[in-house]
């Protein structure tokens, strides 16, 4: 199924040791319960009429992960998904202590398929810290480039 929707988010990240981590979130529902690989993410969602893609970006990673981002936004630029959905992304430094849950909205879908029952499911189940190997592994194909942006940005700073 091709969608035509237009979404943004932010790739929050951080150093460690010297090593460059991203913040990825694993989509919640029955659909991706058992899968990892290919399917993390950016937080990220459609943008509203009203509003610019990077307010969008800003107000969505809110939502979906309870953390308020600050400070500079890199622009990622623009990417495509097999599904036909646009991506805006930006980056920003930011930290998240690991002990403590992602707050995310949730969404309502039938479940199981053809029941007639509705079940509430969180948009983001998990979210994590990767390196940046790992993180090109785990996320979603076509947003892999918004990592390979930033990760060439932080090496052109420490250069």
């Amino acid at each position: 199924m091709i969608t035509s929707s237009i979404s943004a988010g932010l790739l929050m990240y951080r150093v460690r040791n010297g090593l460059l981590e991203v913040f990825l979130a694993h989509p919640g529902g029955p659909f991706f319960k058992n899968k990892d690989t290919g399917c993390w993410s950016i937080p990220k969602g459609e943008i509203d009429p009203e509003e610019s893609a990077l307010d969008a970006a800003i107000r969505e990673f809110i939502e979906e992960t309870g953390i308020t981002p600050a400070g500079e936004f890199i622009p990622l630029g623009t990417v495509m998904q097999k599904s036909g959905k646009t991506v805006h992304a930006w980056a920003f430094a930011g930290d998240w202590d690991e002990r403590k849950p992602i707050v995310s909205n949730t969404f309502e879908l039938e479940w199981p398929p053809r029941s007639g029952k509705k079940q509430q499911f969180p948009e983001i189940d998990r979210a994590e810290f990767f390196p940046v190997a790992e993180a090109l592994e785990k996320i979603n194909e076509a947003q892999r480039e918004f990592i390979l942006k930033l990760d060439k940005y932080c090496k052109e700073l420490t250069s």
